[in-house]
This record gives structure tokens, C-alpha cells and sequence, in this order.
């Protein structure tokens, strides 16, 4: 298990990696970051994403549906978003979010290693 400066280190060496942030979705605050763009800001798009994480919750509850949320991905015209829900019970409530370039990231390589860097989250 690794501390959550080195696993933010760890997101921001993937490929085309651009910021990452760890959020609370309940409350909408950032937790911790790095990275991120005069572009980017990493605490206003992780705080928008509350919302995303919010209503494909609501959707999977409405449609009674077993699931959970592996990662959601938003494909945008030059960028990859990854939002990553953490299962850890310690994590319950906090997702990673990654913004990547998408002419730089391998998007099948990027979601592994970010399934990693979560596994690997001490929190």
C-alpha cells in the first residue's frame, strides 16, 4: 500500500497523463491533486464530476441494476477523462479522476494502470 502522494505521483506517470485528482463525491471537495493546466483546473473539473458520479448512481439504483461503477470515461475532442470510484471500504464515497491528452494516452493502458494506482491507495 502506498501513500497518497506517491500514488498520485504514480497516476501522473501514465502516458499522456495531464492531472489527477482524488475527490469526495458526496461532499464535491478535492482531496488531493496534481498536476493540471493553466487549461485544467483540477478542483473545478473534479468538483463538476460529483455531478456525473451522482447521476449514474441514481440511474443504476432507478433501474434496480446489481452494478457498480467501474470507471466512466468522457471523451472529449482533444482529452480522455477517467473517473474511477474507489471500492476500498476506507475509499467508500471517493472516486480518481485523470484527465489525459488524447493524441499522447494509450486509453485501454491508461485505465489498467489506473485500476492500479487504486489498488494501491493507503488511505
Amino acid at each position: 500500500m502506498a501513500n497518497l502522494e506517491v500514488v498520485l505521483k504514480e497516476a501522473m506517470s501514465i502516458e499522456g497523463a495531464i492531472g489527477v485528482a482524488l475527490v469526495d463525491f458526496t461532499s464535491g471537495m478535492t482531496l488531493a491533486t496534481a498536476g493540471g493546466s493553466a487549461e485544467l483546473d483540477l478542483t473545478v473539473a473534479a468538483a463538476g464530476n460529483t455531478d456525473v458520479i451522482r447521476a449514474k448512481l441514481r440511474t443504476i439504483e432507478m433501474l434496480k441494476l446489481p452494478d457498480g461503477i467501474e470507471d466512466i470515461l468522457i471523451t472529449l475532442d482533444t482529452q480522455y477523462h477517467l473517473i474511477r470510484p474507489l471500492h476500498s471500504r476506507a475509499g467508500d464515497g471517493l472516486f480518481l479522476y485523470l484527465a489525459l491528452n488524447k493524441g499522447r494516452a494509450n486509453l485501454a493502458l491508461a485505465r489498467h494502470r489506473l485500476r492500479l494506482v487504486e489498488e494501491s491507495l493507503e488511505l
